[in-house]
């Protein structure tokens, strides 16, 4: 899931990545510390989104183009139709690094749809066609359990609960496509600048609302493994800073020392081209494990991202956070 290459490295942003090198977080999986929390949001569903997630992982490879791909769009934009009339999926043709053109089925959800005052959550729900971090069966996609389907699960059950119980402000849900259709770093094929992330790219450009605006998004990314660690990653700290320290600050006070005040270097991800492209301040809420040369867990574009390895303690730690920060808003 990470795009570009975890650390800029594989980008002009290589440079400022390195000047950062992480430093290892001890206990990396060891169950998350839960403090028993204060909070005014309704109680997350650990058991609900580990439910979606399966989901997810049961149509098989969800790698664009594929029947589970296919599948798995109908499927969540008839979950999402149960909580919201407002979903749709909004398509974009998006050509790739190795030449194909895909139709991208970006899928939007919207909550109080008439409140200008609006928070953009989001997540990639495709599957990497190929497991370029793995030693075997590199050419295969991978079953993306944690690199995608977990954000994507956190997110149906925050649209469940936000259609049980009314918040203050208005809440768009988008499932982005084609984020993890990225160019390796070994191709045959000549380099293609910003591969990763094309369904955000072009929602952003050409958003299912004309001027859209949200004051703040939150996107989700790798939020389900078993002892998950979060840092605070440096894009979202050049782009976000303030709300960055919101997040965390809110997470730790409802009791999830997961969430910690340590700096990862800068990464591209879909945050990156909201807020290039339409000035949205975005936090990424994603897996931190500096004892991988990636930042990333082990499992990472490997044929290991499976359903085994997700944890319903991770999940409800970030869907708890992220409701505690729309149910705190007015």
């Amino acid at each position: 899931m990470k795009k570009i290459a975890i650390y800029i490295s594989a980008l002009a942003l290589v440079a400022s990545c390195k000047d950062e090198q992480p430093t290892p977080i001890e206990n990396n999986n060891q169950p998350v510390e839960v403090i028993k929390p204060t909070r005014v949001s309704p109680a997350f569903n650990g058991d609900s989104a580990y439910a979606y997630v399966a989901k997810q992982c049961s149509f098989g490879f969800r790698n664009p183009g594929s029947k589970g791909h296919e599948a798995c769009a109908e499927w969540m934009l008839k979950e999402l139709k149960k909580y919201t009339p407002d979903a749709m999926i909004y398509p974009a043709q998006v050509k790739t690094f190795d030449g194909k053109t895909f139709t991208a089925k970006n899928i939007i959800a919207s909550f109080n749809k008439e409140n200008p005052k609006r928070i953009l959550l989001a997540a990639h729900w495709d599957g990497r066609p190929f497991a370029d971090q793995d030693n075997a069966n590199q050419d295969k996609p991978i079953e993306a359990a944690n690199d995608g389907a977990s954000g994507v699960g956190v997110l149906l059950e925050i649209a469940r609960q936000l259609s049980l119980k009314n918040n203050s402000v208005g809440v768009d849900v988008i499932l982005f496509d084609l984020e993890d259709y990225g160019q390796p770093q070994d191709s045959k094929y000549p380099t293609m600048e910003d591969s990763y992330c094309l369904g955000s790219q072009a929602w952003a450009k050409k958003p299912h609302i004309s001027n859209y605006k949200a004051y703040l998004g939150i996107l989700l990314d790798m939020v389900g493994a078993v002892g998950a660690k979060f840092a605070q990653e440096g894009t979202s700290l050049q782009q976000a800073p303030n709300e960055v320290r919101k997040v965390w600050d809110i997470a730790n006070n409802i009791g999830y020392a997961n969430f910690v005040y340590f700096k990862k270097s800068p990464i591209i991800d879909d945050h990156y081209y909201v807020n290039k492209y339409l000035n949205i301040p975005m936090v990424d809420i994603i897996e931190f494990d500096g004892n991988t040369p990636s930042g990333f867990s082990k499992t990472w574009h490997t044929h290991n991202d499976v359903l085994s390895n997700i944890s319903k303690e991770t999940l409800t730690s970030v869907g708890q956070t992220v409701m505690e920060v729309i149910y705190t808003e007015k």
